[in-house]
């Protein structure tokens, strides 16, 4: 079973940056993807980008491509979202989840197991 854990969100102004960490645990991840999504209020939860664990190949939403830089830290166990020139509509919930293999990244629906999700706010 994958354990994800999200931290990092809080409230920031416009124009700023916030990193956020998904640690994850319960098993070894080297065929697996970790990928961010967001959810505001009374929208759909969307891709913001993923990363394979071995190798680090990445994958971005339009939306984020250029302000937002997915990484990890395999010694931890860890995957970071590094979000910079930060909008007001940025403002949502996001989560981390994990699915095992490299197809389909942008798809929720294909993912397996997602953290309980951290808030980011951007204020305008």
């Amino acid at each position: 079973q994958v354990q994800l854990v999200e931290s990092g969100g809080g409230l920031v102004q416009a124009g700023g940056s916030l990193r956020l960490s998904c640690a994850a645990s319960g098993r070894t991840f080297g065929d697996y993807a970790t990928g961010w999504f967001r959810q505001a209020p009374g929208n759909e939860r969307e891709f913001v980008a993923a990363i394979r664990w071995n190798g680090g190949s990445t994958v971005y939403a339009d939306s984020t491509k250029g302000r937002f830089t997915i990484s990890r830290d395999n010694a931890k166990n860890t995957v970071y979202l590094q979000m910079n020139s930060l909008k007001p509509e940025d403002t949502a919930v996001y989560y981390c989840a994990a699915k095992r293999g490299f197809s389909l990244l942008w798809s929720r629906d294909e993912y397996d197991y997602w953290g309980q999700g951290t808030q980011v706010t951007v204020s305008s």
